[in-house]
């Protein structure tokens, strides 16, 4: 009866042959839309949990930035304290010397006093250039000792040492200069950050800085990781090209 349906009324025909295979159709549309929001779901889940692994490092970075910022802070301070004590020397040198300005061998033994203070200073202190430093306080106290330069006059060189020593905390830039490391004196470039940081590159590719120790004091250590290095190298970069200022990402060598 329906084949004679179907040849009498063929628009009929066609209409129920549709109507028989729509919902086969829309059936596998709602499968393939159900693994789409599936798929969609578990992509969106899995940056969610990207997002929130971001946020705990970057909050843990945050808070280690706080502390190095600390740390910083108080080393910029000591720094500061040592370079005041430096100036309250010389000004008490200079107090003397005005004093006694016809007693020249009254200044003498203070300021052999206070050069041995200030090469003590420099030994201790921040690593960059000590045995320069040194002998220019060396050679000044032999003078002074072996009456080779006038007192009131020895003053003005002293003067100008400690001037040298402030200017070092206020400049940043690239020198080179013999180190130890791994208990051999090499050759480095060097980049200098005010007084605070040190860090050198060698000719042989080793990458590091000057790190304190509490007990054995200033070494000059390597760094071994490689995102490290770059950084470095990244500073030597800048400061090479005259960049001074800017944001730096570099390793701490306070940690």
């Amino acid at each position: 009866m329906l084949e004679t349906l179907f040849k009498k009324t063929p628009t009929v025909a066609l209409l129920i042959t549709a109507l028989l295979f729509t919902p086969i159709v829309t059936a596998s549309s709602l499968e393939n839309l159900a693994q789409s929001l599936a798929k969609i779901r578990g992509e969106v889940e899995e940056l969610q949990a990207q997002l929130d692994i971001n946020k705990e490092k970057h909050s843990s970075q945050m808070s280690a930035l706080s502390s190095q910022l600390a740390d910083l802070s108080v080393e910029k301070r000591r720094q500061k304290v040592s370079i005041e004590k430096l100036q309250h020397s010389i000004e008490k040198i200079t107090k003397s010397s005005q004093q006694a300005a016809l007693s020249g061998k009254n200044l003498t033994p203070v300021l052999l006093k206070t050069l041995a203070i200030y090469k003590r200073y420099v030994q201790k202190e921040f690593p960059f250039k000590v045995t320069d430093r040194v002998k220019a306080i060396d050679d000044l106290e032999n003078n002074i000792a072996n009456d080779l330069v006038d007192p009131n006059r020895a003053v003005n060189q002293l003067w100008s040492l400690f001037e040298d020593e402030i200017r070092l905390s206020k400049e940043n830039g690239i020198y080179q200069q013999t180190i130890m490391l791994d208990g051999e004196k090499i050759l480095a470039d060097i980049a200098k950050i005010g007084t605070v940081f040190l860090y050198f590159q060698t000719k042989d590719n080793r990458t590091g800085m000057a790190k304190k120790y509490p007990d054995s004091g200033w070494k000059f250590v390597t760094v071994n990781s490689r995102n490290d290095s770059e950084r470095i190298a990244k500073l030597f970069d800048s400061l090479k090209k005259q960049i001074r200022q800017g944001f730096f990402e570099l390793p701490n060598p306070m940690n």
